[in-house]
Formats: structure tokens, C-alpha cells, sequence
């Protein structure tokens, strides 16, 4: 592979599509007979680290029939080529079924194989699953780098120059220690949301080194399509903190930018950065073209559909709630009138996660939910004056809490809840009977359909609410009783909080609030409750 297909900066040119070319050059390259379409991936070994062009809009020009003979891939101009020609450290490439997710994986590494210090990695969740890039890769490889062998006992590739590519599994998070001591340039992960926590993906980065002699640039590669058990770290990885193909800083599970440590030359600058590029089938002209593939996907339930078909990350599979749509239920933030009926309710957690939900409910009984907060590690006096400093110059009616924060702590002091109300946040107890949560359940689905009378979904969320929209549709199912979502599901915490919210019966305040009477719609004063 000659270095003349790079430019000056080291990384690939856009790469032209086949239009123009032989029926025999033009066939789709989705399977074992249909390779006559991929072209020889430039092998350039230092792409430099800085901003690369986007390629959506580049219309392809036609090549020669002569120049087409040479052919073994070529990327389809767009995300395809995009993904190739990244210099984020990490990237995320898919969203949807067919767009060319497997032999983009497979083409990415091979620009390196020139090079004789090159340690690549490529790993699928199973062994079978491994198969298929396996076989993608048999009928680019050999083509493309003359000489290369595969050892079928290793499942590594060698290229003659002494370059490896690795070709394994890692099914469960202690299969990491078959990588301890190992050292990559290139990893990649291909279907990520077949991890179900991130453990695997922030383990893998920590093999990421490369010495300074091969000059080889530091990269995490992964694809996926939406959906899986790990659909709601991903989202929250690559989808969540920026737009679509946005080059964006890196954060940790806290949404706290990574930084180079103290200490260093750099300390305080984010670490590396992050890039989703989204790609549907009709970013794939080979299969968008026959109709077949689109009709078996339209052919499919609702979330599938919306998942495979337009990379719909709003929806997970098996998610509790798949009626939620972003599109309908989440809102622009606007003032909320004065006499609307406000209130709270918080789920509490030190060493997990707290969540506090502020409600107001319109004259039409719609609930809003206008704000949230999210904290850990905070103690239950802390969490009170930071809801009372929020809550200055608002009339809350009533908070509902954790009915769990007022068991009796003896002579130990007063319960967390009674600390909480000394401190001046007043709470009520939440409904923490037999049947409380099933019933929780079934008034969060009533309330997120559409009332028949006002056409207007019965609950909407300010889009500030950021963790409780990203949270609610990757909420799962419990699998022993589909009848109430998965109680181990780290991400619960703002369900509880809304369950708790919603089960208070709220009514809007018109018939029972006075706003020229600040305790007008509060009930006699209870000293084990604060109300």
C-alpha cells in the first residue's frame, strides 16, 4: 500500500465510491461473495491528532474503470469515511442496522500494518461472536497486505513488516486479566452494548500505550447499534454529553471532565476527547438501494424498529417504559405560573445516588417536572440546605420523601428525615406498602399517555432535567416480574423519586391555593413530619 493516498498531515484523504465502475465492482459488500468492493485502506502510520473534516455533504466523483481493478474497499463518503479518518482517541460508530458497522471495524486498523511496532486489538463479547470480524477480515486482509498470515491458534494477524493485530473476546469483566501486561496503539470493541457496564471499555483504556520511538497515535475504535444490556452506559459515554459527530472532552461516570493529573505539564486540561458518529442504512448505498433490508426493519415492533432503523437511542430493549418519547414528553423550560401547585420528592442515597424532583401541576392537571437535583455522597443535613437554598422564593406545598428515613435511630439521635426537617425542609412520608411500587408503575404509564381531552401527554419534563430524560427509557424490566422495573438497576433513583411524587394524588392548586396567603393549601403543622 503506497503512502501517496495520504496527506500532508499523515491522515487519510476522503475515499472515492465505486460510481462510474463495472456491474462486477459494484455489487454490495455485505457478505463473503459480494468483496469485489472494498478498497485498499491507505496505510499511513501517524494520522496527527487534530480536528478532521466531515464528509456528509462530499458528493463522490466517479472513477476510472482501470483505477477500479485495484479496488478492495471502499468507504462509502459519510460517516464510513468519517469513522476512518477520526482522530479522537476514542469513537463510537453505528446507531442503526447496515451502516456498514463490521468492515469499517475491520478496514480502521490496517493503516498501522506497515509498521513494526503496531499492537492492535480487536475483541468481540463471545467467541462466536468473534466468527463473523473474523471472516470480514479473511477476505480484506490477505488483499490488502500482501503476505500477511492469520495464526488460527492465536487468532492474531502478522503482517510481514512484524505488525499484530489480536483478534479475541472478553465475556465477563475478569476476562480482562488475559490483557494485564499487554500493551496496544488500537483497540476495538465491535457491538459495545453487548457489555452490560462500562468496566470492560475503562479497563481495555488502561492498555492503551504505545512507546515513543513508534511515533503511533493512542485509539479506541467501538460500534453498535442502540439497545442491549449496556445501552444506558454507552448513551450516557458517547450520545448524551455532545451532538452528533461533535468532537467533545472526555468525562468520567460523574459527567466530570477527565483532566491530565496534578502534577504534570498539562494538569487541568481535559485528557483526550470523544466522537459518536451516527449511520443508518441509507448511508450504505449497497443495501439502501435493493428495499429488501428496509422492508424487514419496518417489518419490526416499534422500539426495535426505532432502534435499528433510525438509531434511536431514546428507547432500550426489554426498557420499562418504551411509551416515553423525548419528542412528546420533554419540553423548552418556560415560568411556571404563580398558581400552579409546587412540590417535591426526593429518593435518598449517601454512598449511591440522591435525586430530588420539584413538580408543578397546570390547571389541566398536566404534570411538569421543572427541576431536578443530583448528588452523592452527601449527607441528609447537607442535602436540606441545599434544597433550601434552591427553593428561596418559591411556595413548595409539600415535599415527599423515602418513608425508610424515619426509622426510629434510638439513642443514636433523630432520623434522617427528622434531620432534614429541623433543619427547616419539611417532608412527608412516602407510600411504602405492600403494592406501593406496582401501583407507582402502572400511575407513571398513565400519566405519560396522551389525555383524549386536552391532547396533551398527562406528564412532560423540562428538557434541564437531563439525568431523569436520560435515565426513565433505560430503565428495565425486573426479568422475574415484568410487573415492576429492575430494583438492582443503578439508575432507579429519579423513578423512585417520581414514583414517590406521583402516588401523593397531586391536584392543581387553583381550588385550594391563595397566592396572596403563603400558608393558604398546608395542612396543620405535625412535628414527626414538619406539616
Amino acid at each position: 500500500m503506497s503512502a501517496s493516498n495520504t496527506n500532508d498531515k499523515g491522515r487519510p484523504e476522503p475515499i472515492e465510491t465505486m460510481k462510474g465502475a463495472s456491474k462486477k465492482h459494484r455489487k454490495k459488500p455485505v457478505d463473503s461473495k459480494k468483496t469485489d468492493l472494498v478498497e485498499k485502506v491507505q496505510e499511513t502510520s501517524t494520522p496527527t491528532p487534530e480536528p478532521t473534516p466531515t464528509y456528509a455533504t462530499a458528493k463522490p466523483e466517479p472513477i476510472d474503470i482501470k483505477k477500479a481493478q485495484d479496488i478492495i474497499f471502499a468507504p462509502n463518503v459519510g460517516p464510513q469515511t468519517d469513522f476512518l479518518a477520526a482522530s479522537e482517541q476514542e469513537v463510537l460508530y453505528g446507531g442503526a442496522a447496515g451502516g456498514g458497522k463490521s468492515y469499517a471495524m475491520v478496514a480502521d486498523p490496517v493503516r498501522y500494518f506497515n509498521n513494526p511496532q503496531s499492537r492492535g486489538l480487536l475483541v468481540r463479547r463471545s467467541t462466536e461472536e468473534l466468527r463473523e470480524l473474523i471472516s470480514v477480515s479473511k477476505q480484506l486482509y490477505p488483499k490488502a497486505i500482501p503476505g500477511i498470515k492469520f495464526m488460527e491458534r492465536d487468532k492474531t494477524w502478522v503482517a510481514p513488516s512484524g505488525a499484530t493485530l489480536w483478534m479475541s473476546y472478553l465475556d465477563r469483566d475478569d476476562d480482562v486479566m488475559r490483557y494485564q501486561g499487554q500493551a496496544f496503539n488500537w483497540i476495538g470493541l465491535d457491538e459495545l452494548t453487548q457489555w452490560p457496564s462500562p468496566f470492560a471499555w475503562n479497563y481495555m483504556r488502561s492498555r492503551l500505550r504505545a512507546t515513543s520511538s513508534s511515533k503511533l497515535p493512542l485509539y479506541m475504535r467501538a460500534t453498535t447499534n442502540p439497545g442491549g444490556p449496556g445501552h444506558f452506559w454507552v448513551k450516557k459515554t458517547f450520545i448524551d454529553p455532545a451532538p452528533s459527530n461533535t468532537s467533545f472532552s472526555a468525562t468520567d461516570e460523574h459527567g466530570e471532565v477527565i483532566q491530565w493529573p496534578k502534577g504534570h505539564t498539562r494538569a487541568g486540561e481535559p485528557l483526550f476527547k470523544r466522537r459518536f458518529i451516527p449511520a443508518n442504512l441509507f448511508n450504505n448505498p449497497y443495501l439502501a438501494e435493493d428495499g429488501m433490508y428496509e422492508a424487514n426493519l419496518l417489518s419490526m415492533p416499534e422500539h426495535q424498529r426505532r432502534q435499528l432503523l433510525e438509531g434511536d437511542w431514546s428507547i432500550s430493549e426489554g426498557a420499562a417504559f418504551s411509551e416515553f418519547n423525548p419528542k412528546v414528553h420533554v419540553v423548552e423550560p418556560y415560568d411556571i405560573p404563580h398558581n400552579w401547585a409546587k412540590f417535591r420528592a426526593c429518593d435518598y442515597g449517601y454512598g449511591s445516588m440522591t435525586a430530588v424532583l420539584w413538580f408543578a401541576v397546570s390547571p389541566s392537571e398536566q404534570i411538569v417536572i421543572y427541576r431536578e437535583l443530583y448528588v452523592n455522597k452527601t449527607t441528609a443535613s447537607d442535602l436540606a440546605d441545599m434544597i433550601i437554598e434552591i427553593e428561596k422564593g418559591e411556595r413548595i406545598r409539600y415535599g415527599v420523601l423515602d418513608s425508610s428515613l424515619w426509622h426510629n435511630r434510638g439513642d443514636t439521635g433523630p432520623s434522617l428525615a427528622e434531620q432534614m426537617i429541623l433543619k427547616g425542609c419539611r417532608w412527608r412520608p412516602s407510600d411504602r406498602s405492600k403494592g406501593s411500587r406496582i401501583a407507582g408503575k402502572n400511575e407513571l404509564h398513565r400519566r405519560l399517555q396522551v389525555d383524549e381531552f386536552t391532547e396533551e401527554p398527562r406528564l412532560v419534563f423540562f428538557n434541564t432535567c437531563r439525568n431523569l430524560v436520560t435515565e426513565l427509557p433505560a430503565l428495565p424490566l425486573d426479568k422475574n416480574n415484568p410487573e415492576d422495573v429492575d430494583t438492582k438497576s443503578p439508575i432507579d433513583h429519579g423513578y423512585d423519586a417520581l414514583r414517590y411524587g406521583l402516588m401523593t394524588r397531586p391536584r392543581s392548586s387553583l381550588w385550594d391555593y391563595d397566592p396572596n396567603n403563603q400558608r393558604s393549601g398546608f395542612q396543620a403543622a405535625d412535628q414527626t413530619f414538619g406539616y
